[in-house]
């Protein structure tokens, strides 16, 4: 999608709450990596569509996707995996101030790790996954199975800003190259996947839409 094209889009969305906004500065501010503005419309858009009852997140970070998702349903609740504390800590505060700890339960620790817990809270309608991206693979063989059979498998940066295209022959290999052929990887083996339909939509850093056959 051509620059023009992509400010025109991001020019519809409609107006933000204050602290929606101040997530998005705080996040710029500090590097913390947030879903692009188009990408979260699409999520939200899919969510109203499906109105889920019940959503897993992998990779809550700073409390933004989860606050966001809250946004576009009115009586789902969230369970949202979050392993750095720092993070953690500033997405539980970002949620009380929004008035929404009683709809989004935020779990401390490593997903590959936590997985009684967050099978105690489930099933689920609405699967995110956001978070490492070498373990895409593993959150989803993981978690898979704690999502309803006509649920919805969301996954976000699977074009990873363009680096799961970028495999020069020779070219030194740094660490976003590394990262976007995990990802590639990833696309691969899902698009590919016995069980699965999944459609890759270049919105955002893309985002791949995944339902069982």
């Amino acid at each position: 999608m051509n620059d023009a094209i992509n400010e025109y889009l991001i020019s519809t969305i409609g107006s933000k709450s204050d602290q929606v906004l101040q997530m998005e500065k705080y996040a710029t501010e500090n590097k913390i990596p947030i879903m692009e503005p188009l990408g979260i419309e699409l999520l939200k858009q899919m969510l109203r569509v499906k109105q889920p009852k019940n959503i897993l997140e992998i990779g809550a970070a700073i409390g933004y996707s989860a606050i966001r998702m809250a946004e576009a349903t009115t009586d789902s609740t969230i369970v949202t995996v979050e392993r750095d504390e720092s993070r953690y800590q500033q997405a539980l505060a970002n949620i009380k101030e929004t008035n929404l700890s009683e709809r989004i339960d935020v779990i401390f620790g490593d997903a590959l790790e936590v997985y009684e817990t967050v099978k105690e809270k489930g099933p689920y309608d609405v699967f995110f996954i956001d978070a490492a991206k070498g373990q895409y693979q593993q959150f989803f063989e993981l978690y898979e199975q704690l999502i309803h059979q006509d649920g919805l498998i969301i996954t976000d940066n699977v074009l990873f800003k363009g680096y799961v295209v970028d495999d020069q022959e020779g070219a030194q290999k740094g660490r976003m190259q590394k990262i976007g052929q995990k990802v590639r990887a990833f696309n691969n083996w899902i698009l590919n996947h016995p069980d699965f339909v999944t459609t890759i939509v270049p919105v955002g850093d893309g985002v791949a839409l995944t339902v069982r056959k």
